[in-house]
């Protein structure tokens, strides 16, 4: 239940539930990035043993905002870890809250797109430690799902509790698809990052054609028709046919992952060199993929303005994709963003 709230008037139906993630109950402690609405919202979630059987010898609580964007929501991280604390230890005193909302309230405007879209994004100086530990998770697979987010499908990563470094991978999943040229992506749907979602969204993510959430509830896997791409741990697939050939890591992908591990190499070596400049993982994750997504789209725009408008191996090879390895993917591609070319790279066919 929602125990208190500022301002009164605000609909917040459903949102105790995406402020306390399921299962919740097996852990000490943990943060909650979630969508609410046009809102999104950060919560901290604490758990503290009493002595009460009314409590059944848990108490449990999560203190929470709002905000029209998420990307300054992790200034308050601190802040909302104290008053869960607090709230727990001494329950029922909202001064410092009340306080806070007074503050804060008119820091951030709704404007254009409500926060929702990405540029070319630096979202988090608190997550850099977090951001090259998450894409190594993924490991090569970071590559499939870069093409599944360039795409815009329907990404769900599942994983048990604590939930708030898997909202880092939500976040990582879009970085993959951004592009800063102009006039590319005005035909696709915008790269939504939902963070946290469970039953209580599935009547919301029923309408939607693009996201990327993570979930704590395994019931999720069983409704296929919510989404294109499960992430199961580091388990990357999709129930769609014709999706099955982007699954295959190719010689490129494995060439633009050997490119990126050696450019972390190089930045770890910088920073201990040269004290002074200190660019961090999360820049070099961001600009990789920038850079590799404008690539493509600049090649893809000059051979739809050229006056055969044919894509060949060749151009593949350029863009940094195999000609035969990525030819579903381009395909899906040139589709999506109806980009106006034709593909001339054979299937090879088996004798």
């Amino acid at each position: 239940m929602v125990e208190w709230c500022l301002p009164q008037d605000i609909d917040l139906e459903g949102v105790e539930f995406k402020s306390m993630a399921s299962g919740s109950h097996k852990i000490q402690s943990d943060f909650i990035y979630f969508r609410k609405g046009p809102f999104f919202g950060l919560a901290c979630f604490a758990n503290m043993p009493v002595e009460s059987e009314l409590e059944r010898g848990a108490r449990m609580k999560s203190v929470g905002i709002l905000s029209p964007s998420y990307t300054l929501l992790y200034r308050y991280m601190h802040f909302l870890e104290n008053q869960v604390r607090h709230q727990l230890e001494t329950p029922g005193h909202y001064s410092h809250l009340a306080a806070f909302y007074e503050d804060k309230k008119g820091v951030l405007h709704a404007g254009p797109g409500r926060g929702g879209s990405l540029p070319p994004v630096y979202w988090l100086p608190s997550i850099h430690r977090y951001m090259y530990p998450e894409m190594k998770f993924f490991g090569e697979q970071i590559l499939i799902l870069w093409k599944f987010a360039l795409l815009r499908k329907r990404i769900l990563i599942f994983s048990p509790p604590p939930v708030g470094v898997v909202c880092y991978r939500v976040y990582c999943c879009c970085c993959l698809a951004n592009v800063s040229l102009p006039g590319i992506g005005g035909t696709i749907p915008e790269s939504k990052p939902f963070f946290y979602v469970n039953v209580a969204d599935i009547e919301s993510l029923e309408v939607e054609v693009s996201y990327v959430a993570c979930t704590t509830e395994k019931i999720f896997e069983e409704k296929r028709e919510l989404y294109d791409v499960y992430v199961d741990n580091q388990n990357v697939r999709t129930h769609h046919d014709h999706l099955q050939p982007l699954l295959k890591i190719n010689s490129a992908d494995r060439e633009k992952y050997r490119r990126l591990n050696e450019q972390r190499q190089m930045l770890l070596y910088s920073q201990e060199v040269e004290e002074d400049y200190n660019p961090c993982e999360e820049d070099l994750f961001v600009l990789f993929f920038l850079e590799q997504n404008n690539r493509i789209f600049q090649t893809l725009l000059e051979v739809s303005a050229s006056q055969d408008k044919t894509l060949t191996a060749e151009h593949a090879r350029g863009m940094g994709l195999d000609p035969q390895g990525d030819r579903s993917f381009l395909m899906d591609l040139l589709e999506a963003y109806g980009i106006d070319v034709m593909l001339v790279i054979d299937n090879p066919c088996c004798p």
